[in-house]
């Protein structure tokens, strides 16, 4: 087991990486899992929108105090789903970054080395250690990083809704290499069909997690019990709001807390957790509804926290 457990780690990171598409649309392969998918194809204007969409939530977030770093996406070969990164990548405050085995063939060729030398020679931050989960894919073991875990870093618990993209073995490899108990749960849409990803129906921040209990059936106590033991406020969603991305959002500290979500999530809101959440932090509502309709994910599949610790600086260190 690494020392992650022995580093004290914020639920929430001052800064994000992200991936600016270079060849946006809808993925077929991923279309079977994912029911977020709302659109086929794509095209030229489709993807100029998605790049728009991208340019705005980043300036959003760094107006709001988040630290943006954001890639180009790769232009050699046509990469759909690169607008959301966090499903092969996450990054962790004892300087771990984790490399992750995805189901879509076309999602793993997203991961890339130079993102990671980037951060440690361009943003100045330490990563020690490359946890590499990805050999679990020749088994079927998938864990699609952040999407299928969602973390509650202070409390050092992975929440994790099993489906095709969330694979137990892999959940129990992350929980050990990373010092993390699990909790697992089967989760279904209104329609019953599994759910693709945690992060579209759970968001953990500092002092509030929204859920969508509905979706949850017989695993709806134990999961609500562990969120209120950790003295969360909890803001439970519906299935209309679950489809509308209201779970998909992400708390991070700019100039102080800031919430970020879709235009479709804040709408689907209904007065009262409006009032909850503003009470959490600031707002920042975006409008991402191309990539929600195309690509199935919303503002916070689009956003790999960056945890990790600053690099000591040579020029400061005692000779």
């Amino acid at each position: 087991m690494t020392t992650a457990a022995a580093t004290r780690e914020l639920q929430t990171s001052h800064a994000v990486l992200m991936v600016r598409p270079a060849h946006f649309a809808a993925n077929a392969e991923t279309a079977g899992s994912n029911h977020f998918q709302r659109h086929a194809g794509g095209g030229v204007e489709v993807a100029a929108r998605a790049a728009r969409e991208f340019d705005a939530l980043a300036v959003a977030l760094a107006a709001a105090g988040v630290r943006v770093h954001a890639f180009a996406g790769r232009t050699d070969e046509a990469l759909p789903d690169e607008v959301f990164p966090n499903n092969w990548l996450s990054l962790h405050a004892d300087g771990t970054a984790v490399l992750y085995p995805m189901l879509a063939p076309s999602r793993r060729r997203e991961r890339r080395a130079d993102v990671l030398d980037a951060l440690r020679s361009e943003h100045g931050y330490r990563i020690s250690r490359v946890l590499d989960l990805t050999t679990l894919e020749t088994g079927g073991g998938f864990l699609e990083g952040t999407g299928s875990v969602v973390l509650d870093r202070t409390n050092r618990v992975a929440y994790a809704c099993l489906s095709p993209r969330t694979r137990p073995n892999s959940l129990a490899a992350f929980g050990r290499e990373l010092g993390y108990d699990t909790l697992s749960f089967d989760a279904a849409d209104a329609q019953g069909r599994s759910i693709y990803h945690t992060n579209v129906l759970l968001s953990i921040g500092t002092r509030f997690a929204a859920l969508c209990t509905r979706a949850l059936g017989a695993d709806r106590l134990r999961v609500l019990d562990r969120l209120e033991a950790s003295g969360r406020e909890i803001v439970d969603l519906t299935f209309e709001q679950l489809a509308a991305f209201a779970g998909n959002l992400l708390e991070l500290r700019g100039r102080g807390s800031v919430i970020a979500l879709s235009r479709t999530a804040f709408g689907s809101l209904g007065a009262a957790q409006r009032r909850t959440l503003e009470a959490h932090g600031e707002l920042v509502i975006a409008d991402v509804g191309t990539i929600e309709s195309y690509g199935g994910g919303s503002v916070r599949c689009m956003l790999a926290e960056v945890a990790l610790p600053r690099a000591p600086d040579p020029e400061r260190a005692t000779p």
